[in-house]
C-alpha cells in the first residue's frame, strides 16, 4: 500500500520532479534547506533542486519536531552559506536558486501558480501524513547521505523515515539526464535509487524498504 500511494503521489504532480530541467553551476559550499516530507511548498522547492541538477543539506523539521523546527515558523526555509541569502517561500527560492545557480528558467510544472500548489497538496494527500511527524529518535554524529530523485516513489519513502526520524542527510540528486549518474554509477555500481550512505556505521544500501528499516532499528527510539 505504501508503494502504491506512493506512485499516486509522484501521478499527482504528472511527472515534475523526474527530469533534469537545466544544469546548475554547483555552489562551492552546500545549501541548506529546512522542510518536511510531507509540505506542498516543500515538495515544490526540492522538485526546484532536481530540476537544477542541485544537491542539497536537507534538515528535516516534522510537526512536533525538536531537532531543527525550533525557532523555524514557515517552511520551506533556505539558507545559502555562499552568499549569505535566507529565504521563506517555496517560489522564492526556486527562483532564487534558478537565478543564482542556473539560466534563470524553470520547468513549467513549477510555473502554473496554483494549479502546480493544488496538485503537490494532493500528492501529500495520498501519503496521509507519512513524513509529516516525528518519531523519537536519536541524532546521528554526522549527516547521511541520499542518491534520488524528487519524482521516484521509493525514494520518497526513504525521505519519508529520513524526516520521521529527523536525520540530516545531504540529498543528491539524480534525475533523468542529471551530470551526476555517472559518478553515481561508478560508486553504487549501478543505476537504482534510493541509495543510503551512512558514514557514522559505514554501511551503504539499495531498496527503500531495507532503507527505512535499517533508519529505524538504527536511529529510532530503543525501549
Amino acid at each position: 500500500m505504501d508503494v502504491i500511494t506512493s506512485y499516486a503521489a509522484s501521478g499527482a504532480r504528472l511527472g515534475a520532479g523526474m527530469l533534469v530541467h537545466a544544469h546548475a553551476r554547483a555552489p562551492e559550499k552546500l545549501l541548506e534547506l529546512y522542510e518536511f516530507e510531507a509540505c506542498p511548498f516543500c515538495r515544490k522547492t526540492r522538485e526546484a533542486f532536481c530540476a537544477l541538477d542541485l544537491d542539497v543539506l536537507v534538515k528535516p523539521c516534522p510537526k512536533n519536531g525538536t531537532r531543527f523546527r525550533p525557532g523555524k515558523k514557515q517552511f520551506p526555509y533556505l539558507e545559502d552559506p555562499n552568499t549569505g541569502a535566507a529565504m521563506y517561500e517555496s517560489m522564492d527560492i526556486a527562483r532564487y536558486l534558478a537565478k543564482t545557480y542556473g539560466d534563470g528558467s524553470l520547468p513549467i510544472s513549477l510555473q502554473l501558480g496554483p494549479l502546480a500548489t493544488l496538485s503537490s497538496s494532493v500528492a501529500s494527500a495520498f501519503r496521509a501524513g507519512h513524513g509529516a511527524r516525528a518519531k523519537a529518535s536519536r541524532a546521528p554524529e554526522k549527516p547521511l547521505e541520499l542518491w534520488s530523485f524528487e519524482g521516484s516513489p521509493f525514494c520518497r519513502l526513504a525521505r519519508e523515515a529520513l524526516c520521521e526520524l529527523e536525520i540530516p542527510y545531504v540529498l543528491h540528486n539524480v534525475a533523468k539526464g542529471s551530470r551526476a549518474r555517472e559518478a553515481f554509477v561508478a560508486r553504487s555500481g549501478r543505476m537504482m535509487v534510493p541509495y543510503l550512505v551512512d558514514d557514522n556505521t559505514h554501511e551503504e544500501m539499495f531498496e527503500s524498504a531495507d532503507i527505512v528499516k535499517y533508519l529505524n532499528d538504527t536511529y529510532g527510539a530503543r525501549d
